[in-house]
């Protein structure tokens, strides 16, 4: 099998926020549904069964009027420091969620994984925009959450 980094597409972004606020966002289905997804997304949530094992299946509602159907699973939830779930959908995939304190602030290490490098090397451009897109609004949904606290 081709090396992890061949196949990858790797992100980091720094959010002013604890990890336990960060993971906040990402594992309440309410929370979710704000921020998964590229620019202009909006989600419908039909199960979200946080825990190893899990099943996540969603409707993502594209800005073009489009739905895309989503089906997951949890792989690996840890101490509110690590999500990672297993797309089955369209492209297969492991996305792996690390949160990791930086002083007050949390580096989010955003790891989306391919089967082949083939496959990722089809979708890179798409992928770098989106999942850039994906963080933005996830510091952002964290931002809204530390507010209304």
């Amino acid at each position: 099998m081709d090396a992890i980094e061949s196949r990858s597409d790797s992100r980091r972004r720094l959010i002013a926020a604890t990890p336990a606020e960060v993971f906040a966002a990402m594992s309440d289905p309410a929370r979710i549904a704000n921020w998964w997804g590229p620019a202009g997304f909006t989600n419908t949530i039909h199960q979200f069964d946080f825990r190893p094992g899990g099943s996540w299946l969603l409707t993502m509602h594209g800005p073009d009027g489009r739905d895309y159907p989503n089906e997951s699973r949890f792989t690996r939830i840890a101490d509110a420091r690590v999500f990672e779930i297993e797309h089955f959908s369209g492209h297969h995939f492991l996305l792996t969620i690390e949160l990791e304190p930086k002083g007050g602030d949390t580096e989010v290490r955003w790891r989306q994984t391919f089967d082949t490098v083939e496959h990722y090397a089809r979708m890179a451009e798409f992928v770098a925009v989106a999942n850039a897109q994906n963080l933005e609004r996830l510091a952002a949904e964290v931002e809204r959450g530390k507010s209304a606290a």
